[in-house]
């Protein structure tokens, strides 16, 4: 642009200019990472999501991560809520069965199942038998709890077997949010030692966030060694590991991949 134009231009109307490219930057900002950010998930129709790693845990637990449509893609999953797969069982025929990714939307481009086998699982047989490269059929959000950081001074989680897998990703959201100050409590029931679904990444949440989170085991066969709980959960151990009824606490107990809140 020629410089005798721009001296002989009234500096209030350069300023409008200056101001006008910004607020279209600006916007053009926010719509970009608005696109970015918008979920994958479709809550009236399936969308297939590519495995693209099958991580074996145990001789019946295995983690396999799905990617996204691209690097910064987000699932779009509100915490608290879950999904619903479809599959095939040992006939042939379809069946549906919701799960509770253990990722967040912090961890862009791919999401993750830790999924336990049963031997005689309907769905559990279409994870058995799926290979790298394979698609996995999606669909959602469901679930009828969301959590709002800061909602309660502290929550309780009641967790057995796999329904572990919907309070790992609530404490999650919460121990890794630093302006969420909310306290977590967690007993996880299990049956013996190698049925304990993510102990591995509840206890770098327990060595990370020592004041915000704490967890009690149970176990019905415990090891020879063992200084958590023994056999069923028990009204002495809820008092003792969980925060007493009040205006700001939840208790949660895990209902498959989904929620139900008390007090």
């Amino acid at each position: 642009m020629d410089l005798e134009f721009l001296q002989t231009v009234d500096p209030q109307i350069l300023v409008g200019v200056a101001v006008a490219v910004v607020a279209i930057g600006i916007g053009a900002i926010f719509l970009f990472s608005s696109k970015k950010s918008r979920g994958c998930l479709d809550p009236e129709n399936f969308r297939d999501f590519k495995l693209v790693k099958r991580t074996q845990l145990s001789h019946n637990v295995a983690k396999f991560t799905f990617a996204l449509p691209s690097p910064t893609s987000v699932l779009g999953l509100p915490i608290g809520q879950h999904i619903s797969c479809r599959g095939k069982d040992s006939q042939g025929e379809e069946v549906l069965k919701p799960y509770t990714p253990t990722t967040l939307d912090s961890d862009l481009g791919h999401f993750e199942l830790v999924i336990k086998m049963y031997p005689q699982g309907r769905m559990s047989h279409h994870f058995r038998e799926m290979r790298v490269g394979e698609s996995l059929a999606v669909k959602g959000p469901k679930g009828r709890f969301r959590y709002q950081p800061g909602q309660v001074r502290a929550f309780g989680m009641l967790a057995g077997g796999s329904g572990i897998t919907p309070m790992f990703q609530v404490a999650r959201a919460i121990l890794e949010n630093p302006k969420d100050q909310t306290k977590v409590h967690l007993i996880y029931a299990n049956v013996t030692h190698d049925d304990i679904l993510l102990k591995e990444e509840l206890e770098v949440l327990a060595s990370r966030y020592p004041d915000s989170f704490k967890i009690y085991y149970v176990l019905n066969q415990p090891p020879e060694v063992w200084n958590g709980g023994v056999g069923f959960v028990s009204k002495e151990m809820i008092q003792t590991h969980l925060p007493a009824p009040a205006a700001d606490i939840q208790v949660a107990f895990a209902e498959f991949c989904d929620f139900s809140v008390h007090y």
